[in-house]
């Protein structure tokens, strides 16, 4: 399951320099599959590949934000979401609506980091 940000985020910052995907931004920031990965294109599987650096729609224009698509609970990193770990009003939460084993999410961290 990725991680989300929710709306009592205080937009404090804490949590952005954690994360070893570089799957969260400041909102209103446009984000890149590429930055802070090994990917250099993506392929979704339906014939669309785009570039690793295509700037891409924030998620949130109001806080910080985790992209889904880059978030691996930090597993093949660390024992916990570091973002959790570090955030002072417990506002980074499991998603529900992407919920993943711990399986796809190492796979998703050999995607990533092209491993």
């Amino acid at each position: 399951m990725a991680i989300i940000i929710t709306d009592e985020c205080i937009n404090c910052g804490a949590c952005e320099p954690e994360c070893p995907n570089n799957a969260i931004y400041e909102g209103g920031m446009e984000w890149t599959y590429g930055g802070g990965t090994a990917l250099s294109e993506v392929d979704f599987s339906d014939g669309t590949v785009i570039s690793g650096a295509a700037k891409m729609k924030p998620v949130s224009d109001e806080f910080y934000y985790i992209v889904s698509d880059k978030c691996t609970e930090c597993v093949g990193f660390h024992e916990e979401p570091q973002c959790a770990a570090v955030c002072p009003v417990d506002c980074c939460v499991p998603d529900p609506d992407n919920e993943e084993d711990r399986d796809t999410l190492l796979a998703k961290k050999a995607w990533l980091h092209n491993e």
